[in-house]
């Protein structure tokens, strides 16, 4: 994941994730198209995984493909990095909700375009 996002000039400050969904705390360029990166990250990724785990191949053969076409990107840029990589650390564990500290506004701010 980190050799894809220094191919598009980016960096992989965070990745971890649940069962059916990852995040990713990436820093990029405005000249980065963002769904290019994505797509990268997704294709690589699934490749990875069904080589490592040949048995996925078997639970998604209808679909041929591991990841949805689907994603969400949010801005935050005003955010401190250390509590985005807590946010990003915590979702190891898909009970734990946000620490009082944590404020989910303060997370991600959508964009409108």
């Amino acid at each position: 994941m980190r050799a894809v996002s220094r191919d598009f000039g980016c960096e992989l400050a965070e990745f971890n994730g649940e069962t059916e969904h990852v995040h990713l705390l990436v820093r990029f360029p405005p000249t980065v198209a963002l769904s290019r990166l994505v797509n990268s990250l997704k294709g690589v990724s699934s490749r990875r995984l069904r080589q490592e785990f040949p048995e996925l191949a078997r639970h998604y053969w209808r679909a041929r493909r591991l990841w949805s076409g689907s994603y969400f990107a949010g801005s935050v840029g005003g955010a401190p990095l250390d509590v985005l990589r807590a946010y990003i650390e915590q979702q190891r564990r898909p009970t734990t909700r946000f620490s009082p500290g944590l404020k989910a506004g303060a997370l991600s701010r959508k964009k409108n375009r």
